[in-house]
Formats: structure tokens, C-alpha cells, sequence
């Protein structure tokens, strides 16, 4: 009786593991231990990182600590076209930054994973020029902020419906 209860547990141990590599390749992550997780597949969901120097806040949906690097993921449930979107491209690199300026560590890349029909998984490198180009867009979106009366960017319904702005503005799409 003891051996089938080891043969079981041996198969038990077998299916988890393959489920658990199995959800790490949906979610688009590499190997490595998870130390931040910003969605309540992994446990309970963490505190934004925070940059008071760069006035920026921002919560990836995965770090994966490999190797001493870590690594930001950005999971998308679009699906990609032949490259990232550039808007995907900044809010990633900006998570590079919180993550050099919360534990020290400059990340050499993240990775953005497209879940949609066609699941896609791009490396973006982290370059000092991809730093600039998002402390600029801070800097930008930052004087922005200050305006009075700014006008809306789209014109998207949909997008209209999911923003959290949308009982206090008067440019509302219907």
C-alpha cells in the first residue's frame, strides 16, 4: 500500500508542476522567482512602486528576480501586431525605472507578453535612451496635469465607458 501511495503522490507532484509551468508560460513569464505580483493569481496584490525623485508611480503586473536581475512584465490581453505598441514600449520602460530606483538594481530589459489569440512575448531592451525619452514624457504629462480644461485625446465610446474620469467630464462620448 505505501508504494501506491508514493507512485500517487509522485503523479500529483508531476501535474503540478506541469500546471504550474503551464500558468507561468500563459502569463508570459520567464524562469526565476516571482517577487512581485500586481494581479491575485499569485497571492495578494502589492504596493505601487514609487519614485519621489522622477514623481512617478506605477505597478507591474510581475518582477521576476533571475539571475540578480529583475525583471519587469507587462502582461497586455491584446494581442500584438508585428511589434509593441509604443505606448506599451513607455509604461514598461517607466517600470524599469521604479524598479532601478526601489531596489538599486538598473534592469537590463523587461519583457511585455501579448495574450491575445496570437500570445507574443517581446524583450524591450532598457537603454539610456529609452530612459530619456520617458523622464521626458513624465516631465510632459506632468506640466499637462497642471492645465486647466484639457481637451480629450479620443474618440472612443469604449474607451470613454472605462475611464475612471468619465461622471466629472464634460467631453464624455455617449
Amino acid at each position: 500500500m505505501t508504494l501506491y501511495a508514493a507512485v500517487f503522490l509522485v503523479l500529483v507532484a508531476i501535474v503540478l508542476l506541469w500546471l504550474s509551468r503551464r500558468q507561468r508560460k500563459s502569463a508570459g513569464l520567464p524562469g526565476g522567482r516571482i517577487v512581485y505580483a500586481d494581479t491575485n493569481r499569485w497571492g495578494a496584490v502589492e504596493k505601487p512602486l514609487y519614485s519621489a525623485e522622477v514623481g512617478l508611480t506605477g505597478k507591474p503586473d510581475y518582477l521576476v528576480e533571475q539571475d540578480g536581475q529583475m525583471i519587469p512584465v507587462e502582461v497586455k490581453s491584446t494581442s500584438a501586431g508585428h511589434a509593441p505598441y509604443d505606448g506599451h514600449i513607455y509604461q514598461l520602460a517607466a517600470y524599469c525605472l521604479l524598479v532601478e530606483h526601489t531596489f538599486g538594481k538598473r534592469p537590463a530589459y523587461g519583457l511585455l507578453h501579448y495574450a491575445g489569440k496570437e500570445s507574443r512575448t517581446f524583450a524591450i531592451d532598457y537603454t539610456p535612451e529609452l530612459e530619456n525619452t520617458v523622464r521626458e514624457l513624465v516631465r510632459e504629462i506632468q506640466g499637462l496635469s497642471l492645465r486647466k480644461g484639457v481637451d480629450r485625446s479620443h474618440e472612443s465610446p469604449a474607451r470613454c465607458a472605462r475611464c475612471g474620469y468619465k461622471n466629472a467630464c464634460d467631453q464624455a462620448l455617449e
